[in-house]
This record gives structure tokens, sequence and C-alpha cells, in this order.
């Protein structure tokens, strides 16, 4: 008699219940995504923090301490005398003259580099390759170094001086607020083209095509088609020109005299110089930095979001 063992009975795995998809899930999901994002720009933030808030609020703190009679900063005594002092005739000038050449510089970096840069996106791939390295050439070399190759070149033996007298023009051009000024159109001019260029190279050249089927002008087709479509890339441009042009320091310390004395200039000479007056210098960086996030602002009201 043969006995048969019984076979044992195979249950399946159990299987865990999928969770649950609802709005529980997806915070979970954001706030994972949130934390793997903080880990990941910790060392940026950290190198912010090191590096920019903290020498700010120094600069902040400082622009309301007050200043002995031997000229070293006291940080016990707060008051508002360093912002008060931004009203003398002498700031005033130097801010306007500040203004005037920040202005003018965009303004001209902005008409030599709208056609440039028009030209630039309708070219070949390769065309645009090389001119673009081109653009970028200058970079390459220290801005300190540039400068003061314009300093040859303006200078009394130096070939813009020696045109101008063959021409009949008795000028000296180093040292006067021309020099500046040519100096900072010099350097800031990529700073205009490379905006422009990536806004009129998304245009779509269609649209002028049709506005001149519909008999527009070519001028009338760039007023009303190209110029706000490309709008962005003009206030971008702008912005990147006028604020490091409105503190410049190197430019007018090398090419400008004392007539050309600008405001970047006139805030180291109250840290570095003999005027050695912390608190009023710390003010005026302050200001200005109120200024420069004023447009800031203003820039990205006006359209820079659609970049």
């Amino acid at each position: 008699m043969s006995t048969t063992t019984p076979t044992p009975e195979v249950r399946p795995d159990p299987v865990e219940p999928a969770p649950a998809d609802g709005p529980g899930l997806e915070h979970a999901a954001e706030k994972a995504e949130s934390r793997r994002g903080l880990f990941v720009g910790l060392p940026g933030y950290a190198y912010l923090v090191l590096f920019f808030a903290a020498p700010l609020l120094i600069v902040v703190v400082y622009s309301f301490a007050s200043r002995s009679t031997s000229g070293l900063t006291v940080l016990g005594s707060w008051n508002l005398r360093s912002y008060l002092r931004l009203t003398d005739q002498l700031v005033l000038s130097i801010a306007w003259r500040s203004l005037w050449i920040a202005l003018l510089t965009t303004v001209l970096c902005l008409l030599l580099a709208y056609p440039f840069a028009y030209y630039l996106s309708t070219r070949s791939l390769r065309v645009r390759a090389v001119l673009l390295v081109l653009v970028m050439i200058p970079f390459w070399s220290n801005f300190l170094v540039r400068t003061y190759a314009w300093r040859v070149l303006l200078g009394t033996d130096g070939p813009f001086t020696r045109l101008l007298q063959t021409v009949g023009i008795d000028a000296q051009l180093l040292f006067t607020p021309t020099a500046v000024l040519i100096g900072l159109v010099y350097g800031y001019l990529p700073f205009m083209i490379l905006p422009l260029y990536a806004a009129v190279e998304r245009l779509d050249h269609s649209l002028v095509e049709a506005a001149r089927d519909l008999y527009a002008s070519g001028w009338q087709a760039f007023w009303k088609v190209t110029w706000p479509l490309s709008r962005p890339g003009v206030i971008a441009g702008s912005i990147l020109v006028f604020i490091p042009s409105f503190g410049a320091y190197v430019t007018p310390e090398i090419l400008g005299g004392r007539g050309s004395t600008m405001l970047g200039s006139y805030i180291a000479r109250q840290f570095i110089g003999t005027a050695s007056d912390w608190p009023f210098g710390s003010a005026l960086s302050v200001t200005i930095l109120v200024l420069m996030m004023v447009a800031a602002v203003a820039y990205f009201r006006a359209g820079g979001k659609n970049l």
C-alpha cells in the first residue's frame, strides 16, 4: 500500500498596495525635489553669503558710522550724516558727470551694436561663428591692459592725435571726458552686442517680409516689427552697459583727468585715498546700489521677463 505525499499549497506572494495618488504624494515629491535643489545649490549660496551678502552688510553698517577728528571710523555713534552729504555740490556735479557719460556710452554702444547684431543674425552659421569669436576676442586679455593700450593710442604721440593734427585739428584726447567715453564704449560694446544678437536672432523674419508685402517701407517695417520684437535685447544690453559705466573706476582713472572724475573713482578715494572717509564712501556705495536695483526692477517690468 503506497502513500502519497500531499502537495503543499502554493500561495502567491502578497502584493503591496500601490500608493494612492493625490495631492499628498505630489506635495511630498515637491518637498524632496526642493531639498535636493537646496543641497545642490548650497555651495553657491555659501559663496554668495560669504563674498556678497556679508561685505554688503558691512558697507551698510559703515554708512551709518561716524568719523573721528583723527580720520578713524567710529562704529558706536550711528547717524545719517554721511547720507546728508550726498547733496553737496561736489557730489552732485560728479554724479551728473557720471550719469551723462554713462547715458552717452549706452546710446553709442546701442547705435554701434544694433546694425552689427542684425547683420550677424542674418549670416550663415560659419560666418556667425567667426564674427562671434571676433566679438569675444577682447575678453581674452585683461581689461586693465586694454585700457592702458588706449592710453598709448590717445596719447600725444598716438595715432589718433596725429590723425587729428593731419586734418588741422590740434586737440588733446588723453585725460579728457572724450577719452573716458572712448574707453567705456570700447570696453562695454560686447555687452550690448551679445544680448542684441540673442534677441534679433530669434526674430521671425517672415513678419518683416509680410510688412513689406503690405507696402510698408524699410524704415516702417523696422520700427513697427523689428524694433518692438528686439526691445528685450535692447533693454538687457542697455542695463549691462549703463550700470558698469555709471560706476566705472579703471577707465576714468587711466584715461581721464581732474575734470573727468566719476563716482567710481570718487568712492575709491574715500577708502584708499587721502580722504579716508569710510562712512561717506559706504553711503555713496549703498546709494548707487539702490539706484541700480531700481534700474534692474524697471528692466524686468519693461520686458526683461520675455528674454
